[in-house]
């Protein structure tokens, strides 16, 4: 597992590596380098990306009702937006993650 420096740079940086969901104590990304996807960091990045996504779909139906109720007040329209934004941010940080380890296409060009 290797720890970048820059926290806004959650690009992978290069085959091999995977982005994983979770930072350091000081907020940078963890990036987990390994061929086996069954490892046990592995499955523990899954299950994290999983339980992501289950709270991401709950945060929205949370966000579909305030935004229906026409009474909700500016402290639960603040709260509601801060919890969309996390999970925002969970879902593109698995986004990254998981189009990082797709395989590259091959270079229409290189045949010709």
């Amino acid at each position: 597992m290797t720890d970048q420096s820059d926290p806004d740079d959650t690009r992978c940086p290069g085959p091999g590596l995977r982005l994983l969901p979770w930072v350091t104590p000081a907020g940078n990304p963890c990036y987990l380098s390994t061929d086996d996807s069954g490892s046990y960091l592995s499955r523990k990045a899954d299950e994290m990306e999983a339980e992501q996504m289950r709270e991401g779909a709950a945060v929205l139906a949370d966000a579909e009702e305030v935004l229906d109720d026409p009474t909700a007040g500016p402290l639960t329209l603040r709260v509601t937006l801060e919890q969309a934004t996390r999970a925002l941010g969970d879902a593109l940080r698995i986004a990254t993650s998981r189009g990082g380890r797709l395989p590259l296409p091959d270079d229409p060009d290189a045949d010709g």
